[in-house]
């Protein structure tokens, strides 16, 4: 019989190769579990807004009737990798009109009553591990920068 760590490795590899040939590339934010985790929880609470292949909703940067702004996209298309991980996070929990404050209204619900912390982290791994390599990058720097500024 092999040894129960085999199995594992092989598992893991196997895992990988998958991610692989169905994404076209394979995780680089957060672990790889939690990557896979925050793809399915995109799916189910996240992909009938921003879409499946986080495209968001045509025409993400014009007012809809109700003067709300549409559902903008989670690629690198989209301004998601402008913002630092600590407004993502918040966004993601308390919901866009609550962080932006002053009267905006979205139609950006928060899931903090719906998905716990490590979650909604999930989600946003998974997001980030879609982007270029030039987005991740710069994401990754305005997060250091922001969590050097709050530790200040």
């Amino acid at each position: 019989m092999k040894h129960p760590l085999t199995l594992v490795a092989v598992a893991v590899g196997a895992f990988a190769v998958i991610l692989l040939a169905v994404t076209g590339r394979l995780p680089l934010g957060g672990a790889k579990e939690d990557i896979m985790s925050g793809r399915m929880l995109y799916a189910e609470h996240c992909a009938s807004c921003h879409g499946a292949n986080l495209e968001g909703q045509p025409d993400w940067k014009q007012p809809l009737p109700t003067g709300r702004l549409p559902a903008p996209p989670h690629d690198a298309t989209g301004h998601t990798w402008h913002h630092p991980d600590g407004v993502l996070y918040r966004i993601t929990r308390e919901g866009t009109a609550a962080v932006v404050g002053g009267g905006y209204q979205s139609d950006m619900p928060g899931f903090g009553d719906i998905l716990p912390d490590s979650d909604i982290r999930a989600v946003l791994d998974y997001i980030k591990s879609t982007w270029p390599e030039r987005e991740r990058d710069y994401q990754k720097e305005i997060s250091r920068r922001e969590q050097k500024e709050g530790s200040s």
